[in-house]
């Protein structure tokens, strides 16, 4: 008898989870996507459509297309999960699965910082991307803020390409305007360790980027930021990363531990119960360094093959069983048409063996490349 393989969320890790395990299972068997969103978001390109590089619909791409691909898709908002039954209510219907596979991302919560929401544009999602391209484009001068709520958050280096493509943009267009960063961490993607962490904030101040390190903010209002030090910032254009948490139906599930996150295996990304996973965002893997795996796209997408492929072997009884060993690689955009590259091995101990080549254009075209790639192959054909 056929089995069901139910993938919850339409992300990187949950469009791969899908795709990957239809092609290698027979048709006797459902893979079934639940997504309440009707359209998949290409999240890398928000720093480009935020300084107008790109439109909304040129980053987005229809869930519907998967069903040419024998993937079902259920479209709704997901009210429960009981994790020990592998049952999942669904807009008020409920879907029993043999498998399971959490890929729900990471919640968005600006309102955990009063004022937030109000006085600027968070730019991880497509209304507040935007909306900043919209003010930007009005913008004759003043400051310009890009800011990070909180220590920890996906992307690590978008903040940083957000502040340089921004300040790139303004000098382009000669607006009399300054660019600052003011972050809740130490230091610029402090994961991947003490060298790499300095390259990239030299690379930011040689652009004549203001760098303010440990700024916890605690209070936004209209043209003024307040931070846990005492300091204060006033701007004319903010563009921030809000808190992040695990969504509340995911919290609520009894999944998540003592991290907030959901804990799984590091190499097979099992959870304590039977025949459910957990991959991407939604999860917490500690290193050694005492900071979690980044929240990274990169990283979903691994972790989905690895758990693609040991579904698919315990089904069918046939295949090698797959590890996921922390390997992981990301482009950085610098502006003026070049971007770094950072590749290495986060498992690696006692710090991530990462490196951060130059920019160049070469590197900006491949993520252009990637970019088209992504979305034809995945949800165009």
């Amino acid at each position: 008898m056929g089995q069901t393989i139910l993938i919850l969320g339409g992300g990187v890790g949950g469009l791969v989870t899908a795709q990957a395990l239809r092609k290698k299972l027979p048709k006797a068997h459902r893979v079934v996507l639940v997504e309440r969103e009707a359209q998949h978001l290409f999240a890398p390109s928000l720093l480009w459509l935020m300084v107008g590089a790109r439109e909304p619909d040129a980053i987005r791409r229809p869930y519907d297309k998967l069903a040419k691909k024998g993937i079902e898709v259920r479209r709704g908002e997901i009210e429960h999960i009981d994790a020990q039954t592998r049952q999942v209510t669904v807009a008020g219907e409920t879907l029993t699965a043999d498998h399971l596979v959490l890929a729900l991302g990471a919640e968005l919560a600006p309102e955990l910082i009063p004022g937030l929401s109000d006085a600027g544009h968070d730019f991880y999602t497509l209304d507040g991307a935007t909306a900043f391209r919209d003010r930007l484009r009005t913008l004759a001068g003043g400051r310009v803020v890009i800011l990070t709520a909180t220590p920890a958050y996906k992307c690590p280096a978008a903040p940083y390409e957000a502040a340089m493509l921004v300040d790139d943009l303004c000098k382009r267009e000669g607006k009399n305007a300054s660019v600052a960063i003011y972050a809740a961490e130490p230091g610029p993607m402090g994961v991947t360790g003490p060298q790499v962490s300095a390259a990239m904030r030299q690379m930011v101040e040689q652009k004549g980027i203001v760098y303010h390190p440990e700024h916890q903010v605690t209070a936004a209002q209209a043209g003024k930021l307040t931070f846990a030090n005492g300091a204060t910032a006033e701007f004319d254009l903010l563009g921030y990363v809000p808190p992040h948490r695990a969504p509340k139906v995911v919290r609520e599930s009894g999944l998540c531990g003592a991290s907030g996150w959901v804990e799984v295996d590091r190499h097979t990304l099992e959870t304590n119960f039977a025949g459910v996973h957990a991959i991407g965002d939604v999860v917490s893997i500690p290193l050694k360094l005492r900071k979690p795996l980044p929240k990274a796209g990169v990283f979903a997408h691994g972790q989905a093959d690895v758990v693609a492929n040991n579904i698919a072997r315990q089904i069918l009884g046939q295949g090698e069983p797959e590890r996921f060993e922390g390997h992981g690689e990301c482009f950085v955009e610098t502006g003026g048409g070049k971007a770094g590259f950072g590749t290495g091995n986060f498992y690696a101990e006692p710090t991530p063996a990462v490196t951060l080549k130059e920019p160049a254009r070469r590197w900006h075209l491949a993520k252009v490349a990637f970019e088209k790639a992504w979305l034809f192959t995945r949800l165009s054909r």
